[in-house]
């Protein structure tokens, strides 16, 4: 299994009713459980590392769409 899998499988299942509780905020996620919502990513982390292993949680933006979880990435390299 993937290291917080879990975690995003459960951002992914519940994010239409995360996103309307917790709308802009960096919610931190540790297993099904949510353990706390923040304005700030690095809040989240620094908070939250206090008394949670770092690697254990994840730290997810809660927004509505799945562009807030994909990247898309461009190369300057042109194919023939």
């Amino acid at each position: 299994m993937i290291l917080l899998e879990k975690e995003f499988d459960y951002f992914i299942a519940h994010q239409k009713e995360l996103s309307e509780k917790y709308a802009g905020k960096y919610i931190v996620i540790k297993g099904h459980k949510i353990l706390g919502a923040y304005t700030d990513i690095l809040e989240a982390v620094e908070k939250t590392s206090k008394h949670v292993k770092l690697g254990t949680f994840l730290v997810q933006k809660c927004e509505s769409g799945k562009e807030i979880y994909t990247q898309t990435y461009q190369s300057g390299v042109e194919f023939a």
